[in-house]
């Protein structure tokens, strides 16, 4: 299988659109300075870290959430500190906007400052574009949020601290036992997003013997209710919903007046908790794959994460997890290598820790994140509706395979 099937992801199986998910708030933590609980904690040289994400843009509501968590993950493995070693972390912002042309001029300036630790990449077209820099110039590069697969095994130089669209996808199939014979549809929009997805999904569940078709929905398509009807007559066994549209809550709506929920099993990725009530009457009745969300785990790290963004006014949610994770991984780098960004690297490489979500491993090979993934339903509370686990994915089930370094 190809290492690029899917780098054109941006952020895989967002059911809305990237500007309905919700302000992007403040990421509760100083855009330059110290990292972690203390502003001193040592008396050498400071560490330098460089962090390019979305601060503003389409994705700066993703991007706050992975400021917050790495504010709350630096003081978590620095135990309050904020320090290493005697060498307080020191943390320079840039924004990108999710604008990788941005991003390549932020990470530049910031490499030529002396930072040689650069985090970030909200967005996967960022994270594309700054890999190539790492390798270029030598300094370890931890990508956030971004999915595209592309970036595991991009070069030694580059890692990661989220999980990848493979890992999505995987955990998608699950929910059908073995996908071997069974027919999978992709309902998405005719752009450059849905025919990802429809890429993503072929190579995945195509490859372990699903068949795998697709119906795809003109961008500015009003009338939704042909579209539904198609799904529903091709009766697959299991429809995988990829939408990045603002009539997100329509398409949902059109599904259930249809009657696909009665005859198939509907599958798309938990989003953001704004998102949750936009699934509309039907929210009850999908089935979402998730790699992070309020309640999935708990163990020290989870209950480390939960009071570190209650101390910047906020709560746990998609993202906030690989912005932790980040923040583990700076501060074993750093513990480890000091500021030689090899010795750096070879610390990272297969280097098994416990995350918010569980147990992790930073494969070798490649750099990939083994981790476990989720898969949840939506219940009424209230007014509200709230993510509730069904079943943890064992790292092992959904481990991309390996794309040694090119």
């Amino acid at each position: 299988m190809s290492k690029r099937w899917s780098v054109a992801l941006a952020s895989v199986f967002m059911t809305v659109s990237v500007a309905a998910c919700g302000s992007p708030g403040q990421p509760g933590a100083p855009a330059a300075g110290d990292a972690g609980a203390a502003s001193g904690g040592g008396s050498a040289a400071p560490y330098k870290v460089g962090l390019v994400y979305s601060k503003s843009g389409p994705l700066a509501s993703y991007g706050a959430q992975y400021r917050q968590g790495l504010t709350a993950g630096i003081d978590y493995a620095t135990k309050g500190s904020g320090a290493v070693g005697g060498h307080r972390i020191q943390i320079t912002e840039q924004d990108d906007a999710g604008d990788p042309a941005k991003a390549v001029a932020s990470a530049t300036d910031l490499i030529g400052q002396g930072n040689t630790i650069i985090a970030g990449s909200t967005s996967s077209g960022v994270a594309l574009q700054v890999a190539p820099l790492a390798q270029d110039n030598k300094v370890l590069f931890i990508s956030g949020p971004a999915a595209a697969d592309g970036v595991t095994g991009a070069n030694r130089y580059t890692f990661r601290s989220g999980r990848q669209t493979y890992q999505d996808v995987a955990t998608a199939g699950s929910m059908l036992g073995d996908v071997k014979g069974k027919k999978v549809t992709v309902l998405a929009q005719d752009s450059a997003f849905g025919k990802a997805n429809v890429a993503a999904v072929t190579a995945v569940l195509g490859a372990k013997g699903a068949t795998v078709d697709a119906v795809e929905v003109p961008s500015a398509a009003t009338d939704l209710t042909p579209f539904a009807t198609k799904v529903k007559g091709a009766a697959p066994d299991l429809l995988f919903v990829a939408w990045a549209g603002a009539n997100a809550t329509a398409m949902w709506t059109t599904l259930g007046q249809q009657g696909v929920f009665e005859q198939t099993k509907v599958v798309t990725g938990l989003d953001i908790k704004a998102t949750h009530t936009l699934f509309g009457a039907v929210a009850t009745k999908i089935d979402f794959l998730s790699h992070f969300f309020a309640g999935a785990a708990d163990n020290a790290a989870y209950q480390a994460l939960e009071a570190g963004l209650e101390k910047q006014g906020s709560t746990v949610d998609l993202f906030t997890n690989d912005g932790f994770v980040a923040g583990q991984m700076i501060v074993h780098a750093l513990e480890e290598g000091g500021a030689d960004v090899e010795k750096m690297v070879g610390s990272l490489e297969g280097w098994s820790f416990e995350g918010p979500k569980g147990a992790l491993q930073v494969r070798a090979e490649d750099h990939a994140l083994l981790q476990p993934m989720f898969t949840a339903t939506l219940t009424k509370d209230g007014t509200n509706v709230v993510p509730k686990l069904v079943d943890t994915l064992d790292p092992a089930a959904v481990a991309p395979p390996v794309t040694p370094f090119s």
